[in-house]
């Protein structure tokens, strides 16, 4: 029976599963902590990280053609609608951009899986993608195949594994859209601002710990509580716990506690203002918000600035943090979605920035105004942009009939000599 049991017990041990350095108890059990939603819990962290990823979520994709004309929008192919319609059955495209923005900030970096098959063309091969999956970055490992291990020496390959079933999957580098962030000391990886923030974000959290544990007290400061005589632990601990009872918390706030005689307690004030309380966390607000390149007044510090002037500090995040997001990711879509034939033909995808750029109803009628009759926007192009129909003759460029060319400024008084000092 002992034999059997051993046997048993053996077995046991094969088809235990292996723990893997990705599972956070065992990283917790080594000593590793990798409790990051602590940041997210900081106010500031999640406000940077709920704007820049809202921020690409709500910028529509379009899809042009270079032509001698000039830019013009092209009918969409299947790749571009399952990015501008549906990437998949459950998400819609504001999902997926949001989603890949904020694994990018938090972790680093961003991950779009490209599902499809291998399909046979004049260009060698097309790979048809059906649908578009975000991967949750903290189970993807980038994996550069050196030694030529799956068919491909110096190939790049990215490995998954898949929290919600365990299975584990392995991806060619064109069947991943890989976003990262500037902070990038080998340009293959992105780090996250966390990780150069820490001190701050923690500081943060702290501060908001030692406000919610005097919200609980209700606002009451500690004291030290002078007796006369000797007590032994346990009366001391009995008075503490006397006191600390009916002197804590909001809903003993104004009460009157009497104190037997031999007794006093004397309150340890300690002011947030002697400290600079508010100050210092104002400053690391302030601290976190700049490194995200996040403004001032999108995490509602208007001292230096006001709602009257937001469209002005808009653009100013558009051209100082956004320009750069958006362009990393035009390029990366285009250098792996866009077909050969597509690229000999000048196809390219491109976020439309003036979705954030929307001026109030006066300022916005007077700026189409303006374009329409300086011969910059078609009366349709201006309807399009209010999300009015077409109407019949709009397509055509209107301009001021007393406008001329600079080459011929003077010549309308050259007949007759008018205009040349000789009357």
């Amino acid at each position: 029976m002992n034999i059997v049991k051993r046997i048993k017990n053996a077995m046991t041990e094969l088809i235990r599963p292996t723990a893997d350095l990705n599972d956070e108890q065992l990283l917790e059990w080594l000593g590793i902590h990798t409790n990051n939603k602590k940041a997210i819990s900081e106010v500031t962290y999640y406000t940077c990280l709920k704007m820049l990823s809202e921020t690409i979520g709500k910028m529509p994709l379009k899809y042009y053609q270079q032509t001698e004309r000039g830019r013009i929008r092209a009918d969409p192919t299947t790749a571009g609608i399952l990015m501008t319609v549906r990437p998949n059955p459950f998400m819609t495209p504001t999902t997926m951009w949001t989603t890949v923005e904020q694994n990018c900030q938090h972790y680093g970096n961003g991950y779009i899986w490209l599902r499809g098959r291998f399909l046979p063309s004049k260009y060698g091969g097309e790979y048809k993608i059906m649908d578009m999956w975000p991967m949750q970055s903290q189970y993807v490992t980038p994996i550069m195949d050196d030694l030529g291990i799956w068919g491909g020496k110096g190939n790049l390959y990215y490995k998954y594994n898949d929290p919600r079933t365990g299975e584990q999957y392995l991806f060619k580098n064109s069947e991943v859209l890989h976003f990262k962030t500037w902070y990038s000391l080998d340009g293959f990886m992105g780090e996250p601002v966390r990780n150069i923030l820490k001190a701050t974000v923690d500081g943060a959290n702290e501060s908001q710990g030692y406000m919610n544990q005097l919200y609980e007290h209700g606002l009451t400061a500690s004291m030290a509580m002078q007796y006369t005589g000797d007590l032994d632990d346990d009366r001391v601990k009995k008075l503490q716990r006397k006191f600390a009872d009916r002197l804590s918390g909001p809903e003993n706030a104004g009460k009157v506690v009497p104190v037997p005689m031999g007794l006093t307690l004397t309150p340890l004030n300690v002011s947030l203002a002697d400290a600079q309380f508010f100050e210092l966390r104002k400053y690391g607000a302030l601290q976190i918000a700049g490194a995200f390149g996040i403004k001032p007044n999108q995490i509602n510090n208007y001292e230096k600035s006001s709602y009257a002037n937001s469209e002005t500090q808009q653009l100013a995040f558009l051209v100082d943090t956004m320009s750069y997001r958006l362009k990393m990711y035009e390029e990366e879509i285009n250098g792996k979605i866009l077909m050969p034939e597509e690229i000999a033909n000048q196809y390219f995808y491109k976020f439309n920035e003036k979705a954030i750029l929307r001026a109030d109803s006066k300022t916005q009628m007077e700026n189409l105004a303006k374009a329409v009759n300086n011969g910059i926007y078609t009366p349709n192009e201006a309807r399009e942009y209010l999300d009015q129909p077409s109407e019949e003759g709009g397509n055509r460029l209107i301009v001021n009939g007393n406008y001329i060319p600079l080459t011929q400024v003077g010549q309308q008084y050259a007949k007759g000599g008018e205009g040349n000092g000789s009357n």
